[in-house]
């Protein structure tokens, strides 16, 4: 049974050799630790390991969408320009709405990092009441792409994609999302804004 007040995020991982055991996928566990510090609210995770097959990721996606009622779905690998990296084209071929944003933040937030991160083609979608985003493989990229840059001080330089993504799966009618502010500052238009409990 699907509890709407708890935030349930999909995480699908996309990697031939990782899904054949060729070696350990890093994808999922980065992000199940990413969300342990920077979520506030309770929430949990509906995980999955496949290959980078076209046919296999729609249905993954359909799957923990529309079956098992997650609110925002996060994918890692399979987003560059070589032949096997179809991501993008099943997020796609799933996705009722494009958010054009999410991706074109996600390249320039990594290029302050790397200038291969133009190679990218990782997007935002929604699919009936979910946002899924193509997140990349490496766990040091997936956090400065969700956190931002920031500054040795800790000053946020350039925002992470996800301070906008608590306020988007409000407006997609799913679970009020509180984050850990030190790790991102969610952000709302004041309109927008509940009462919170203090964080400790």
């Amino acid at each position: 049974m699907i509890n709407d007040d708890q935030l349930l995020i999909g995480l699908l991982s996309i990697s031939d050799r990782a899904a054949q055991g060729v070696y350990a996928d890093q994808g999922i566990p980065a992000l199940e630790e990413w969300f342990g510090r920077a979520l506030a609210s309770p929430w949990r995770s509906e995980r999955r390991l496949i290959v980078d097959e076209q046919a296999r990721i729609e249905e993954t996606l359909k799957e923990l969408v529309d079956e098992l009622g997650c609110h925002l779905v996060l994918t890692t690998g399979g987003t560059g320009p070589a032949p096997r990296d179809v991501t993008p084209e099943a997020t796609l071929a799933v996705a009722d709405k494009l958010m054009p944003g999410f991706g074109e933040e996600m390249r320039r937030i990594s290029l302050n990092f790397v200038p291969t991160a133009i190679l990218s083609r990782q997007l935002g979608v929604v699919r009936g009441k979910a946002l899924i985003l193509n997140l990349p493989g490496q766990p040091k990229s997936i956090r400065e792409t969700l956190e931002g840059v920031k500054a040795a001080d800790g000053t946020v330089v350039v925002n992470g994609i996800f301070a906008a993504v608590p306020y988007c799966i409000d407006l997609l009618g799913g679970p009020y999302v509180e984050t850990v502010a030190q790790v991102v500052k969610a952000f709302r238009p004041k309109s927008a804004l509940r009462p919170t409990a203090p964080q400790g």
